[in-house]
């Protein structure tokens, strides 16, 4: 599918910008693999400040129909809201809602081959800045031979607080991530 290839390909320039330690360059903060029987969550906490911008890269899938990754920070449930346009190669359509937690990616759903994994990249800006209101962008997707989803989103975090910690976790009440699921949180020099 032409959007499995282009997020292969965005994963595969984000993954090289900046590389060999001068300004932009990614540092591997925590990766974190899901176990045995799922888990309802992953969360990285006590992020320092040291970096300029975060990014987290992650292959995952539900445990249950449909789903979709959130994002919350510092514990807050309150104060986000989000954009988001995703397609299925037939349609496309676009939505806004706010919510406790933001809308931020795409986690296969239980009804697809059990091999098949969403890819989602997720840069969280300026994070430690405490004199602005927190961003986070988003490319995820995933193909299940012809069929599939491509989604771009964007959420906003209404608090001037630096972010420590990072939940996410199903949108689905009834699902968890899956077994092999994987998160990688990086930080991106300024």
């Amino acid at each position: 599918m032409w959007w499995a290839a282009l997020l292969n390909n965005l994963v595969a320039l984000l993954g090289t910008a900046g590389g060999g330690g001068g300004a932009g360059a990614y540092e591997s903060i925590q990766t974190v693999t899901v176990g045995s029987g799922g888990t309802a969550n992953v969360e990285f906490t006590s992020i320092a400040a040291d970096w300029k911008h975060l990014q987290i890269r992650c292959i995952a899938r539900g445990t249950s129909t449909p789903v979709s990754l959130v994002m919350q920070f510092n514990g807050a449930t309150t104060n986000y809201n989000m954009h988001q346009m995703y397609g299925d190669g037939s349609s496309a359509t676009a939505a806004n809602p706010s919510d406790s937690a933001i809308l931020i990616g795409n986690l296969s759903p239980s009804s697809t081959s059990a091999s098949v994994f969403a890819g989602n990249v997720i840069d969280v800006l300026d994070y430690a800045n405490i004199n602005k209101y927190k961003t986070a962008r988003a490319l995820s997707g995933y193909d299940n031979n012809g069929s599939g989803y491509v989604v771009f989103q964007s959420g906003l975090w209404m608090s001037t607080s630096a972010i420590t910690s990072i939940k996410l976790f199903p949108r689905t009440a009834a699902g968890n991530l899956a077994e092999h699921s994987q998160f990688a949180l990086y930080g991106i020099k300024g």
